[in-house]
């Protein structure tokens, strides 16, 4: 193992700089080259790749984005995409790959680590915490204290206005954001893909709420469940309160990275490197309670099961 390739790739999250970041840093104090592959998987289809030193990182873990950009990219998943990938790979040398993103990010390293023998490693980067064998992603914890904060500032508003406002949060496949947020921020309702609602029953809750006196009401609803227009014009069409809807959308990736999830990069994007130097590959590290845990791909990409239960019940016995 003479030089490493590390991209970042799919959805950005906070933290993902410093995970880049320590994977280079690592590197170069093992000896190692570093490159770093612009664009995720579109960057070895264009070949955008450019050598990375140790000022090359400088002044970038309390970043969010990426300084190496990030795209889908659908012409890698084919096998003449992948082709080109592996020419591309080859021409610069480079021995194995740090990937850092999600599950789609970590289905491209499978298919480079099985079908072609590219070493690869990879880096939980993302805000859903839909990957297992990690307890958090990079970038969960910066998301969710970014959605707390919008909802605090919401609830401003709600008590003051005495309304039902909708807060749709993002989690396409996973309510980690919703449920933890809704908690956190003291919501009276949550919606998450993990669990079916009855439109009926929320209505009836809230009307109930009205008639022993709670003048106010946030849902968090997580995208992957209902648009929140959509449930804002159901509820209209079962009561006659008045209800306002937000979406947070993108503003839930930006911003700059918590602590936690800096300590979380910066020893994930390290144990990566350690990993391909020990002649690991088609694995995914992530952190365990305070160890460094590692899991195969496949593994790492299987529907993680979230804990609904009782933060669901929690949310509403404090209603």
């Amino acid at each position: 193992m003479k030089r490493i390739g590390v991209l970042t790739s799919g959805g950005d999250a906070p933290g993902m700089n410093a995970a880049v970041r320590s994977v280079v840093r690592n590197a170069l104090a093992k000896k190692l080259e570093v490159v770093g592959v612009y664009r995720g998987y579109s960057g070895f289809i264009s070949d955008e790749i450019k050598p990375l030193t140790h000022r090359s990182v400088s002044n970038i873990i309390g970043r969010g984005g990426t300084i190496l950009k990030t795209s889908r990219c659908p012409e890698f998943m084919t096998k003449e995409g992948q082709e080109k990938a592996v020419e591309v790979i080859k021409m610069h040398n480079i021995d194995g790959l740090v990937v850092i993103g999600g599950d789609g990010s970590y289905r491209g390293a499978l298919a480079l680590s099985h079908d072609w023998n590219i070493p690869c490693i990879g880096v939980p980067g993302t805000i859903d915490n839909d990957l297992n064998g990690t307890d958090y992603t990079i970038g969960f914890d910066t998301a969710l204290n970014t959605a707390l904060d919008s909802i605090d500032k919401i609830r401003d508003t709600v008590t003051s206005l005495e309304r039902i406002f909708i807060v749709e949060v993002m989690g396409r496949l996973s309510g980690a954001i919703a449920l933890n947020v809704a908690l956190a921020g003291g919501a009276e309702q949550v919606l998450i893909p993990e669990r079916l609602f009855d439109i009926n029953k929320i209505c009836e809750e809230i009307t109930e709420g009205y008639i022993r006196g709670k003048a106010s009401w946030i849902i968090v609803v997580a995208e992957g469940v209902i648009r929140a227009q959509d449930l804002e014009e159901k509820i209209k069409h079962n009561t006659d309160l008045e209800i306002r809807s937000v979406v947070l959308g993108h503003i839930q990736r930006g911003g700059t990275p918590t602590a936690k999830d800096r300590v979380l990069a910066t020893c994930l994007g390290a144990a990566a490197v350690d990993l391909l130097i020990n002649g690991e590959s088609g694995k995914a590290v992530g952190m365990a309670g305070e160890n460094i845990n590692v899991v195969p791909l496949e593994k790492a990409i299987e529907k993680k099961a979230i804990k609904t239960e009782t933060i669901y019940n929690l949310i509403k016995i404090l209603t």
